[in-house]
């Protein structure tokens, strides 16, 4: 009994103990902290719920997910934005099949203390004899001399510039694109005139959640690029920015979707090594894995894609004729390839070509855009033979003379006094509009 009541009096002091050190910790909390910590336990437990769903990526029959994305239209698709964003395909401003390339590779002294890209120098023909028959020299943009054949309505201006972004995102919404498909280097790299282009990806993707647009990579040949390194660029690409709510993921799949540029320079059988879903490193029933998308410029890439163990192909180029992708005549048949071999078939077109500021010796590829006609017929060949997506060459790729932003008369070249092209009668916005005129049923399909 004795033994009972000593017990009693050391349990009844332990409590006496933990009840004062309690009512001392809570006394030193202020509403303000008590508040965040029931915020941070929320916190903890929403990113515990993301966590659950990004890792689930296999289908409950133990398929892999990807045999159901290829066919992506079967069923109606999901479409879901975070709190406090838009969703540009509810208000049936855009669509999310729509793609557009996008270059955030320019800069001014006023913002990037040098100037980028503007001042893009004439390139020099391979063949040695035709080189020495054109100019080398880079442009000067003091002299209102820039590499262009058309003037930008914003000006020289800065791809860092928020309100130029902003002022971006407008316009492509206008346009009815949903995706920025945004040229894209490794964090530190860059191409020969530009700046590190993963600086920017925060600020296009904040600015894109705001107009309910999104955004997913263009990755470029960067040196010594592999299918090794890429599928350490993805593992960047989707820990760094997979959560935001601009980053692509097809609407069905939830997969992100991924460009590479130039992927016919390396083999289908390297490609192979992270495609195909049985191989040692594949990315494929994996928090990495991607709908891939290799690029078709020759009729033989249509054997590198299979073989490669690709997803789907785009052709990129705006030039009818120049190679076989990019012909209108071929894009049926490229349909049929696809269809045949379960494969995503995005056809690429834009409003001509034009880029003898940056390659003089090119003229015979200049498309012009003959008041848009030329436009017209690029869209409705894509139209005619997509099964869903449609990518647009390019919304700023200003020295291709590709761009469908907004560009406005202006005075000549001081060098040259060639004067710039602008889009006539029709004003700054005549491309932007007409591609969302043309691509309208797809917007509201």
């Amino acid at each position: 009994m004795k033994c009972n009541n000593k017990v009693t009096i050391i349990v009844a002091s332990i409590l006496m103990v933990w009840l004062l050190i309690t009512r001392y910790v809570m006394n030193k909390l202020t509403p303000t902290n008590a508040h965040k910590i029931v915020q941070l336990q929320k916190t903890i437990k929403s990113q515990q719920i993301i966590k659950d769903k990004k890792n689930h990526f296999v289908n409950n029959d133990g398929n892999d997910h990807l045999s159901s994305s290829i066919n992506l239209k079967a069923t109606s698709p999901q479409t879901s934005s975070p709190p406090n964003f838009p969703n540009c395909k509810i208000m049936l401003n855009c669509s999310y099949d729509i793609h557009i390339f996008y270059y955030g590779w320019y800069g001014n002294p006023t913002y990037d203390n040098r100037w980028l890209h503007w001042n893009h120098p004439r390139l020099a023909h391979w063949n040695k004899r035709t080189a020495k028959r054109f100019s080398q020299e880079r442009h000067v943009p003091e002299n209102n001399d820039v590499g262009s054949i058309y003037y930008p309505s914003l000006g020289f201006y800065s791809s860092h510039n928020p309100s130029v972004v902003e002022d971006h995102m407008k316009q492509i919404q206008r346009a009815g694109a949903g995706v920025l498909v945004v040229s894209w280097y490794p964090p530190n790299q860059h191409d020969n005139e530009g700046r590190a282009s993963d600086e920017l990806i925060p600020l296009l993707l904040n600015k894109a959640a705001q107009y309910g647009l999104k955004i997913t990579f263009h990755i470029e040949p960067y040196k010594k690029r592999s299918p090794k390194s890429v599928k350490e660029d993805l593992k960047y690409i989707i820990n760094t920015y997979g959560e935001h709510p601009a980053f692509y993921r097809e609407e069905k799949s939830r997969l992100p979707m991924m460009y590479i540029y130039d992927s016919y320079l390396i083999r289908p059988n390297a490609w192979s090594k992270i495609l195909k879903k049985t191989s040692k490193n594949t990315i494929r029933g994996t928090k990495y894995d991607c709908i891939m998308i290799g690029l078709l410029v020759e009729s033989t890439h249509q054997t590198n894609i299979k073989n490669g163990h690709w997803d789907g192909f785009y052709t990129y180029f705006a030039v009818n004729g120049m190679t076989y992708g990019s012909s209108f005549q071929n894009f049926h048949s490229m349909r049929n390839f696809a269809d045949q071999n379960h494969l995503i078939y995005i056809p690429s077109v834009g409003p001509g070509y034009e880029d003898v500021p940056v390659r003089p010796w090119n003229r015979q590829n200049t498309r012009e855009r003959r008041n848009g006609d030329y436009y017209k017929e690029a869209l409705g060949n894509a139209k005619r033979n997509t099964k869903r997506f449609i990518s647009i060459t390019s919304f700023n790729e200003w020295h291709e003379g590709t761009n469908i932003e907004r560009a406005i008369p202006n005075e000549k070249r001081k060098d040259s006094g060639e004067k710039y092209k602008d889009y006539g009668v029709n004003g700054e916005y005549y491309y932007i509009d007409l591609t969302k005129d043309i691509l309208s049923p797809l917007i509201h399909d």
